[in-house]
């Protein structure tokens, strides 16, 4: 669902010092992350292969501002297995994509607090297919930055809203519903993931998303960190509040693995 990876050191309380996307500080402070915004150059290559590339190179160059995280370790493992753009969509774009998807939000009258597998607290979801044609070209551009061509797709779009007081708990998404990749666009609020390794409950990262930002997560990002929301009093960034609100995702996944028995 979604992604972040936040690790603590022993003794974290007694240690200042903290790598930030491979700078030192000192201190805890919140580093506003810059906008990168595309620009289509000439190119040999295919549009959506050349913006891609582009995408990988500014996030690369920009030492990763929405991640958080103490150990330098971690910060190569989202460097491969973790991309956040910030301003993916426009304004009128989200606005688009809420109006289209909350009349049928709406239908389910409450927040549900007690989800199947205990993993989210306070949201209501829905699946679509039948998009309108203004919103069929994001949720395109989403695809093909997300998705290597030929890449079995799960066809239904997985819309999450979770409420102003509600949470997504530490989790690993099951195998069963999606494959090595997600990748999604955060509504209306902002929110902070947090990335915590199965094994090392001392690896820790916090990653900020933002309004209109999109962010793809796959392979070791899913299936070796649990990832969760944080709740409205934890919702912290660099030691700086990030106020929660109402935030809806809209998920493309692709398929899973196929299952085999010997």
């Amino acid at each position: 669902m979604l992604l972040r990876t936040l690790f603590r050191p022993k003794h974290a309380q007694e240690h200042c010092a903290m790598v930030l996307l491979g700078r030192n500080c000192s201190k805890s402070v919140f580093c506003p992350p810059p906008t990168v915004t595309f620009t289509r150059q000439q190119t040999t290559q295919t549009p959506d292969t050349a913006e891609l590339q582009y995408l990988m190179n500014e996030l690369s160059n920009s030492k990763f501002p929405y991640l958080h995280c103490h150990v330098p370790e971690i910060v190569e493992v989202c460097q491969r297995d973790m991309l956040v753009q910030e301003n993916f969509i426009t304004e009128e774009e989200e606005q688009m994509l809420f109006k289209e998807v909350e009349p049928k939000l709406k239908r389910h009258l409450r927040y549900e607090y007690d989800h199947w597998d205990d993993a989210i607290h306070g949201y209501r979801e829905i699946e679509r297919s039948d998009w309108s044609e203004q919103s069929q070209p994001i949720l395109r551009r989403v695809r093909r930055l997300a998705f290597p061509p030929g890449v079995p797709q799960v066809h239904l779009v997985h819309v999450l809203d979770l409420a102003k007081d509600g949470w997504i708990k530490p989790h690993v998404d099951s195998v069963k519903f999606a494959g090595n990749t997600i990748a999604g666009l955060s509504l209306l609020s902002p929110c902070v993931m947090r990335l915590v390794h199965n094994d090392n409950k001392a690896w820790i990262a916090d990653v900020l998303l933002k309004p209109r930002s999109l962010y793809i997560m796959r392979d070791a990002m899913r299936y070796d960190y649990t990832h969760e929301i944080l709740k409205t009093e934890e919702s912290k960034f660099c030691g700086e509040e990030v106020p929660r609100d109402r935030r809806i995702s809209v998920i493309c996944r692709n398929e899973p693995a196929e299952q085999t028995t010997d």
